[in-house]
């Protein structure tokens, strides 16, 4: 199952024109993460929502890019429980929303927290890893953690 992760990321990237959200299969050990394969992706959508990880690239060829892919597929159920969106975009020559606003130059890889505010930028791929710690020092992620313990308590 976990080599089959990867090649859905790769499969979804030619399509990234059309706008849609699509889920990716749920690992052995947990959910799915969704992706918005999309280019007309607007940030907005996702207030309060999820944390969008939005990864640029001049080509679905980047060896970065495909590492990045590869890394975020490792651990989708990590991600899930952080309520993160992987958005991709490989298109530089389109003019696009996510484009206008985050400014990417070749391969960059952008987290924005549930506020809309961009939290790092990166020129290089990141693992799950680093992507949940910085995730898990935030306020709102650490509310969310005592929120939850709360529930489950009760």
């Amino acid at each position: 199952m976990k080599q089959f992760i990867p090649l859905v990321f790769m499969a979804l990237t030619p399509f990234a024109s059309f706008a849609q959200t699509i889920d990716a299969p749920a690992s052995q050990s947990g959910p799915a993460v969704p992706i918005a394969a999309t280019v007309e992706t607007n940030l907005n959508d996702f207030l309060w929502v999820a944390r969008p990880v939005v990864v640029f690239a001049d080509s679905a060829q980047d060896p970065r890019f495909k590492k990045q892919m590869l890394l975020l597929a490792e651990l989708p159920e990590e991600l899930h429980l952080r309520d993160v969106v992987v958005i991709t975009d490989t298109n530089p020559s389109a003019d696009t929303p996510l484009r206008e606003a985050l400014r990417p130059r070749g391969f960059m890889l952008v987290l924005v927290s549930k506020d809309g505010t961009v939290l790092l930028r990166k020129p290089i791929p990141w693992t799950v890893r680093e992507l949940t710690r910085s995730i898990d020092k935030l306020p709102a992620r650490q509310q969310e953690m005592r929120d939850r313990r709360e529930t489950n308590v009760k």
